[in-house]
């Protein structure tokens, strides 16, 4: 590729439509062009695989397939959509997300083939202090769906509120309102006043 033809050339790193250009370079798989849009999107690929998997190993085999995804469907790309940065992100978001749902769904089978449902012992832990663990486990039944699945994520699972709203797909604000109203029906449950 010649200087005049522009994306691997040289250009600014933090113009998107320099992006745009490497992955219409590596398209059509011009020389060097990948190379510069690894460098490009490596980074913020990785990071957002970190934030939404929360484990270093996880989010590097993310950004590989993420970026191996990129090289692969570079053809795929339209500008006209979006920016280089926010289809790959889109991608690296995806991804993770599926991560966790597979993670989440692999502790779930294994819990079920364990012979046991929920691990009573983790939740009454963190709120039993103390009392009865029957009327914990008759409280934690009284919660309703949305309830049970935001207080599994967080207090069971030990994600984050942010990634517990990825999962459940709802704003974290919601995830947080769900769980501190499924902490008044616990502790009402379990004779103590909110």
């Amino acid at each position: 590729m010649s200087e005049d033809d522009g994306p691997a050339a040289g250009g600014p790193a933090d113009d998107p439509e320099y992006l745009n250009k490497l992955i219409a370079a590596a398209a059509r798989r011009e020389d060097q062009a990948f190379d510069q849009v690894f460098r490009h999107l490596s980074v913020p690929v990785h990071r957002l695989a970190l934030t939404i998997v929360g484990d270093a190993a996880q989010a590097e085999e993310i950004a590989q397939e993420v970026l191996t995804e990129i090289w692969r469907t570079a053809g795929r790309f339209d500008p006209g959509k979006g920016s280089a940065m926010a289809w790959a992100l889109m991608i690296a978001r995806r991804r993770a997300i599926d991560r966790v749902r597979s993670a989440a769904a692999d502790a779930r089978r294994e819990q079920r083939t364990a012979g046991f449902a929920v691990p009573w012992d983790q939740v009454s832990e963190a709120v039993e202090d103390g009392l009865d663990r029957e009327t914990l486990r008759r409280s934690l039944d009284g919660l309703n769906d949305p309830q049970w699945a935001a207080i599994k994520l967080v207090f069971i699972d030990g994600h984050t509120v942010a990634v517990a709203a990825l999962i459940l797909d709802i704003p974290p604000g919601t995830v947080k309102s769900r769980i501190r109203s499924a902490l008044i029906s616990l502790r009402r449950g379990m004779g103590a006043d909110p």
